[in-house]
């Protein structure tokens, strides 16, 4: 049936939305598409890439499982043992395609097996060498043409399942010597994604890890398989769910051994090949732990690969892999340099406090450059970085260390790769397989740990037969030993001058920057005592030695105007002392014990003002910072109480030196609080803070004991008795905001503002003071009162109740002085404005007419009685 047939519940035009269930046909030539995802290898940038099987499709294993199996082709048909039914099938191309690969494959088998084995000289193009059609697609696509020396002789080796060590040159190609053994292995075994892991690389950085990853798409972008980029700094979980469905996986070692403990879908029984590139990297001291973890979950029945461009040739790491018969391949092992021939190496000479100086001027005349940096710590890097950003060389900076993010570090990478003038400070996890392109320069600021590292860092350019040039730079100390150590390893290297005309010296731009910036200032100590933590952590002494550097010098190259203290070359430099100064009484004095060295060890000013802590957060003395420590007792030591010995050769017990530490438990001991502020007022008193201290004494209480854990009900209590001082302060503070809304509204009633008030309060006080001065200490001094209003004007006068007036009349008058005394009393304007008289209330209630009268009689006191009775009367008549 076509796709035009109508669709009916559960028939056969149903759709196939799920990938289960019948094939789908097209409109056009019915071509049938399988319900799996058979996406090519490299078709995705995922950790998961491609999920095909690489047996055919689904319809396949349907038929097989199905009734009889035909020879299917074109018009021909199927019976069905169920319906027996008669139904075209199309034919199926991709059971063609399996056909061939399984021919494909038993001829490639019979070529590695019975054919003779292929000299390097005989192989011209990848075509010379027994791989599979897909893989040589994806090499032409590439763009690789011509196979290198280590891949000559290295491929044809591995196809036939031997276990390798191979060593070649930086830039020789190392890469594709293995990838291109893993992905034919499993094509050769037929490996499906039921089959799990087939395959694990192993690098020692994430960024070269990203790199193989890269290659192993564009090679294998026409294969089935899956392949996955297993690094610290992405989702755990994520590679989680997706670990059982890998047939390839590249990894660092912590995190594929993160897997192998915590993940149980993650299975290595059918492991087949395992390559370890960097291999004497992956073998050292720091990655030995994790190493013996993991080839102990591996299969002993696999196939090892080791590559590197110094391969180890160590029995115990060798013995650590399980090898059988390896075989050595080193192309370049009897040719004159360990270097490629195209890099021209140099060295200079430069004191420390002068290197920054150097790379400035350097970066200013080299602009047009792709310049990678190397330094010996993060913050070396990290400082360098953001010092020159402010200074603006006019080349793009890039920092690459391994303290950045994932998502940051790859970014840099990519940026770095695809910039043609650009400047990169990295840390040595750039130094080990990446591959730059068209880097001409690869400046190594500080020297190298030894000459293997060299060979890596200046590895980075001059790759695949291009130019490069590579710049070793060396202090003084540090240059016959070193020199030596590159001349024994076959580095040929000269020696060459500054030319100190070009030299530009800005570190009084780098003193102002620091001065301007506390974070730049932070960083520029933090890179002060990483680097010199690392250069004392150093192995071969002959090179690196701490003693010999200048670090007032070198700390004001960083632009800083005193050194940090290093705690550490303090205490070393008094032991060095007195190992020196016994030696030195033990030759002259034979007969005196080892004791009776000196009577007196002073420390170095050098030991006094240094101190080694790389990180400022794990420093316990940064508790006072920038403030003097309290003096607890009068009898506190020196901080450099000097060694003393006795006469007769008894060492005395030294007086131990007071830490701030121990001055911070003594403060804790006494219970002072610190930095508490205290506020007082004119009187003295101290002042309440209610928005941090308790005023409640159960709450003071609460906070004084010191028991473990929350009391919930004694809390509760606490919190109740809180809760009524703060709605007492809520409420004082509405009445206070009422009041101060009322006193706005009776200036406004009277058209006054607050600065006119203020001038009538200051003029009025000075007035006050002018009338009575001189005359305060008499006893006849009176107060001036003319300034109240007049009495009379406002209540009338008396006389007018002393007119003669019929006793029992009520007059028209006494009627207008009772609506009068009704009405809202007005208010007089007189010369004088202090006088505030407030208005009565618009409503009189019973409660308010008595208080009228009894104001109203008290004021008339000359009135008689008779009239009182009859106002009285009135009163009352009034009310009914």
């Amino acid at each position: 049936m076509g796709a035009d047939a109508p669709k009916k519940k559960g028939g056969r035009g149903r759709s196939n939305r799920g990938g289960g269930g019948r094939p789908r046909y097209t409109k056009k030539d019915k071509t049938k598409f399988s319900g799996a995802n058979d996406i090519p290898l490299g078709a995705r940038a995922a950790p998961v890439v491609g999920e095909g099987d690489g047996n055919g499709s689904i319809f396949e294993e349907t038929l097989q499982q199905g009734g009889k199996k035909q020879n299917l082709g074109g018009g021909q048909k199927r019976i069905n043992d169920k319906k027996k039914k008669y139904e075209e099938v199309e034919f199926d191309p991709k059971s063609k395609k399996s056909m061939d690969e399984k021919k494909e494959i038993k001829k490639l088998n019979d070529v590695l097996e019975n054919g003779p084995h292929l000299e390097p000289a005989q192989i011209k193009t990848f075509k010379d060498i027994p791989i599979s059609k897909k893989t040589l697609l994806g090499l032409r696509d590439s763009e690789y043409k011509v196979p290198t020396d280590i891949q000559k002789e290295s491929i044809s080796l591995a196809l036939r399942g031997m276990d390798i060590l191979g060593a070649a040159k930086t830039g020789s190609g190392k890469t594709l010597a293995f990838v291109i053994p893993v992905i034919e292995k499993l094509y050769r075994n037929l490996w499906s994604k039921v089959d799990g892991l087939g395959a694990v690389i192993i690098t020692p950085t994430r960024e070269l890890a990203y790199q193989i990853f890269e290659t192993l798409r564009k090679i294998g972008r026409y294969h089935d398989f899956s392949a996955g980029l297993i690094i610290g700094g992405k989702d755990l979980k994520f590679e989680r769910k997706r670990m059982d469905q890998l047939n390839i996986v590249i990894c660092t070692p912590g995190r594929l051994l993160q897997h192998m403990d915590e993940n149980s879908s993650f299975i290595t029984t059918n492991l087949q090949i395992i390559v370890l590139d960097e291999a004497d990297r992956c073998l050292d001291m720091g990655f030995e732990k994790d190493m013996n973890a993991i080839l102990d979950h591996l299969p002993n029945e696999r196939q090892t690969l080791l590559f590197s461009a110094t391969q180890t040739k160590s029995v115990k790491d060798l013995a650590r892999l399980s090898l059988k018969s390896p075989v050595y391949v080193s192309v370049h092992e009897n040719s004159q340099y360990s270097t490629p021939e195209a890099l021209q190496q140099s060295y200079v000479v430069c004191p420390l406090d002068s290197k920054l100086n150097m790379l400035w001027s350097f970066l200013k005349h080299h602009k047009r450059s792709k310049i990678l940096v190397f330094m010996s710590s993060c913050k070396q890097v990290r400082f360098a970085h953001m010092l020159f950003c402010r200074m603006r060389p006019g080349i793009s900076l890039l920092a690459l260390h391994g303290s950045m993010h994932q998502l940051k570090r790859m970014a840099c990478y990519d940026e770095f790769c695809k910039k043609q003038a650009v400047a990169l400070f990295a840390t040595d996890i750039a130094a080990r397989g990446l591959d730059f392109p068209a880097v001409d320069w690869v400046l190594q600021l500080d020297c190298p740990e030894d000459a293997t590292t060299y060979i890596h860092r200046a590895g980075r350019t001059a790759r695949l037969n291009q130019g490069g040039e590579a710049l070793l730079v060396l202090l003084p100390s540090e240059e016959t030993a070193m020199i030596t150590q590159l001349q024994e390893k076959r580095i040929p290297i000269d020696k060459i001058e500054v030319n100190m005309k070009r030299m530009i010296s800005v570190s009084r731009k780098f003193e102002a920057l620091l001065a301007r910036d506390l974070t730049l200032k932070e960083c520029a100590q933090r890179a002060f005592k990483a680097y010199l933590k690392s250069v004392f952590l150093m192995k071969n002494k002959d090179v690196f030695d701490v003693s010999t550097l200048d670090l007032s010098s070198f700390a004001r190259s960083l632009g800083l105007a005193v050194a940090p203290r290093v705690r550490f070359l303090q205490k070393r430099g008094v032991a060095q002392q007195a190992t020196n100064s016994g030696s030195k009484s033990n030759s002259d004095q034979d007969s005196e014990s080892e004791g009776d060295v000196e009577k007196i060890i002073e420390p170095t000013e050098s030991s006094a003002t240094f101190d080694f802590t790389v990180d400022d957060d794990e420093d316990m003395d940064s508790l006072f910072t920038g403030k003097k420590p309290a003096e607890i007792d009068d009898d506190d030591e020196d901080f450099q109480e000097p060694l003393t010995i006795n006469e007769n050769g008894s060492n005395a017990k030294p007086k131990k030196a007071k830490t701030k530490a121990a001055v911070a438990k003594k403060l804790i001991k006494k219970k002072i609080q610190i930095n508490k502020k205290l506020v007082f007022d004119d009187e003295g008193d101290a002042v309440l803070d209610t928005r941090k201290e308790k005023r409640s004494e159960l709450a003071r209480n609460y906070e004084l004991e010191d028991a473990a854990g929350i009391d919930v009900e004694r809390a509760k209590l606490v919190l109740k008795e809180e809760d009524q001082f703060d709605k007492q302060l809520f409420r004082e503070r509405v009445k206070a905001k009422h009041k101060e809304a009322r006193r706005k509204a009776k200036l406004a009633r009277k058209g006054l503002t607050e600065e006119e008030v203020e001038e009538q309060h200051d003029s009025n006080d000075v007035g006050a003071t002018l009338g009575h001065e001189g005359d305060s200490d008499s006893d006849d001094y009176q107060p001036n009162l003319d300034w109240l209003p007049d009495p009379d004007k406002i209540y009338g006068s008396n006389d007018e109740f002393d007119s003669s007036e019929p006793e029992s009349g009520y007059t028209d008058d006494d009627e207008d002085f009772h609506q009068r005394g009704k009405r809202q009393r007005e208010v007089v304007n007189t010369d004088s404005e202090s006088e505030e008289d407030e208005p009565p209330p618009k409503k009189a209630n019973k409660l308010n007419k008595p208080n009228k009268s009894k104001q109203f009689t008290q004021s008339n006191k000359s009135m008689d009685k008779d009239l009182m009775e009859d106002l009285a009367l009135q009163l009352l008549r009034g009310k009914r």
